[in-house]
């Protein structure tokens, strides 16, 4: 699927310049490509405006991920908006099969693949979710359509209504209905008749087996290939007897697979289903990712920016790290700590982390330490100037008035926190001092949510320092000021450096 617009996308984003935002210009040029490829692989006119439009207003502007060029970026942007236009609501896969035995209308034209498709669903919903399934063809007019069901029902293993001549789809209906509440079945699937285009007798016999069986899930099947009229087929449908979600089939085809974004973008429909082939299991649940990274076939480069934004956090780490070690620690780092510590879950959080401070949380229960205060901390922090968040020292009975006042807090909580900052700054250069930095590693490591320290950390420190380290941490003791912004001692320190109650 697609794959044109990928070779004329990787052509055009070639072309963008290396430079470090995206400009409106590159954004067009590249945007312009999209559209025309876009309606060369059949997505209706509306709908590659309206998504064009988004993902320029997305992409205009965007800072662009070092080591990403801008050309990828704009690929991710327009690979995270195909997925966000192609998604529907909660899980394509699951069926609304509760009570028992639950309907389910399979509509759409001839030739589209209705029977094999009921088939197919047929088998999945009994192996993967343990259904006991009836399956009855309802089409009338098409020679030797019931006959196929029953062969693929026996093929499958699945129970099919046995076939009683000149009896129309209503009745049909009826009789699956209550054959399925006397056998005990959970779901009886009905497969309507088709014809080669939409007319209103067609329209009127489904409807009519709608009324009889109300079903849980009326499923249109389209076939991949028709291209803009499956757009116009599934709006018919819906209007006339609703629909509940789509199967396309024949998707393992050349098609453009465009009408699967016009379809999903003009009926609001969600795609449940894709049929990829002959075979009885070639059905696969409708995955937006994988769709979207087919049509564009550059899943590579998509995760490729999604590393480099990851690693933007490890840079800033390994950045802050020769910082500490110079006992560089400033205000604007302690923010990011206890930023930090907010996104992994508060105090407690850290604490359930942390080795040997598990019995720490129950003390600071009863020293009445909550998460409020770190949001009162970083509100103290926000008050401050960027010179004085850059430069603690500067801060003279005026200046912390005045942040003390912008913040709504006591200048004796100002205190605790320039407290705080001094003592986690002689920590981290002293932590930085031993086993080469190794300790310190360990600590961004954790600061940055990644866990404990990796045996290539460990290897470039003295086994005594790990062992004293791994003593002292469990004590409580010894460790400077003990863990940042902890203070030191066993039993905890009045006002905790910081944490505690305002007194």
């Amino acid at each position: 699927m697609f794959e044109n617009l990928s070779e004329r996308l990787s052509g055009v984003l070639d072309r963008l310049t290396k430079q470090g935002a995206l400009s409106e210009d590159d954004v067009k040029t590249a945007l312009r490509e999209v559209r025309v490829a876009l309606l060369e692989a059949d997505v209706s006119l509306p709908v590659a405006r309206d998504f064009i439009k988004k993902v320029q207003d997305q992409a205009t502007g965007q800072a662009v991920t070092k080591s990403v060029t801008p050309g990828q970026q704009v690929v991710k942007i327009v690979h995270d908006a195909l997925v966000d236009t192609l998604t529907g609501e909660g899980d394509p896969g699951a069926l609304k099969i509760d009570n028992a035995p639950a309907p389910i209308l399979m509509v759409g034209l001839q030739g589209s693949g209705k029977t094999t498709t009921t088939a197919k669903l047929a088998k999945r919903l009994k192996e993967r979710d343990g259904k006991r399934v009836l399956m009855a063809s309802l089409d009338v007019n098409r020679p030797a359509a019931m006959e196929q069901l029953q062969i693929l029902g026996q093929q499958v293993g699945v129970d099919t209504l046995p076939i009683v001549k000149g009896e129309d789809p209503v009745t049909i209906a009826k009789r699956a209905k209550t054959q399925a509440s006397l056998g005990g079945y959970d779901v009886y699937m009905l497969d309507t008749a088709g014809r080669l285009h939409i007319d209103a007798e067609l329209i009127q016999q489904a409807a009519d087996v709608r009324d009889v069986a109300n079903p849980r899930e009326t499923l249109l099947v389209v076939d991949g290939l028709t291209g803009q009229d499956a757009v116009n087929v599934a709006t018919e449908f819906d209007d006339k007897i609703g629909v509940t979600g789509v199967v396309l089939t024949r998707m393992d085809g050349d098609g453009r697979g465009g009408a699967a974004l016009s379809m999903r973008a003009i009926t609001g429909k969600p795609i449940r289903f894709v049929g990829t082939g002959e075979k009885m299991d070639a059905i696969e649940t409708f995955e937006p990712e994988r769709i979207a990274g087919r049509i564009l076939g550059m899943g590579d480069i998509v995760s490729l920016v999604e590393k480099a934004q990851q690693t933007i956090e490890a840079e800033q780490a390994e950045r802050m790290m020769k910082r500490f070690q110079k006992g560089q620690f400033n205000m604007n780092d302690l923010k990011m700590q206890l930023e930090q510590m907010q996104k992994m879950g508060g105090m407690e959080g850290m604490m359930g982390m942390m080795p040997g401070m598990g019995k720490m949380a129950k003390q600071m229960e009863g020293a009445g330490i909550d998460d409020k205060m770190l949001a009162h901390q970083i509100a103290l922090i926000q008050s401050m100037t960027k010179m004085e968040r850059a430069n603690p020292k500067i801060l003279q009975a005026s200046r912390k008035k005045r942040i003390a006042a912008g913040a709504g807090m006591e200048v004796s909580e100002l205190n605790k926190l320039l407290k705080m900052q001094r003592q986690m700054g002689d920590m981290m250069k002293k932590m930085g001092k031993m086993g080469k930095g190794g300790m310190l590693k360990q600590a961004m490591k954790g600061m940055f949510g990644k866990g404990g320290p990796s045996p290539e950390d460990m290897q470039g420190m003295d086994p005594k320092a790990i062992e004293q380290a791994a003593k002292q941490m469990g004590s409580g003791r010894g460790m400077p000021g003990g863990f940042p912004g902890m203070g030191g001692g066993q039993s905890l320190p009045p006002g905790l450096s910081g944490f505690g109650k305002k007194k």
